[in-house]
C-alpha cells in the first residue's frame, strides 16, 4: 500500500467516526465533516495534509469518503514556506 492510499484510509476511518458521532470526539471537534476538517488540522503534519490535498486536486480521491471532500475546504493549506522548508530539511 503506496503513503497516499495510507492518508486515505486514515482519513476515511476520521470520516466514518465523526460521520457516527453527532457530538464529535475527544479534542472538542464537532460532527460530521467539521469534525473531520478539525481533526486532520489539528493532528496530522503539513506534509500529510498537502498531500491529501492535492491528490484530491488531481482527480485522485477514488475512495475517499464524501464526509472527506465534504471537510475539504476546512482542512488548512500549509503555508509555501512551510512546505520549502520540511523538504529541504528531509
Amino acid at each position: 500500500m503506496q503513503h497516499s492510499d495510507r492518508l486515505i484510509t486514515m482519513a476515511n476511518q476520521i470520516a466514518a467516526f465523526f460521520g457516527s458521532s453527532p457530538t464529535g470526539g475527544r479534542g472538542g471537534e464537532g460532527g460530521g465533516a467539521k469534525g473531520v476538517a478539525d481533526h486532520i488540522n489539528k493532528y496530522w503534519e503539513p506534509r500529510m495534509r498537502t498531500q491529501l490535498i492535492q491528490r484530491v486536486a488531481r482527480g485522485e480521491a477514488d475512495g475517499l469518503s464524501p464526509l472527506v471532500v465534504d471537510a475539504l475546504p476546512d482542512i488548512r493549506r500549509p503555508s509555501t514556506r512551510l512546505e520549502e522548508r520540511t523538504t529541504t530539511q528531509g
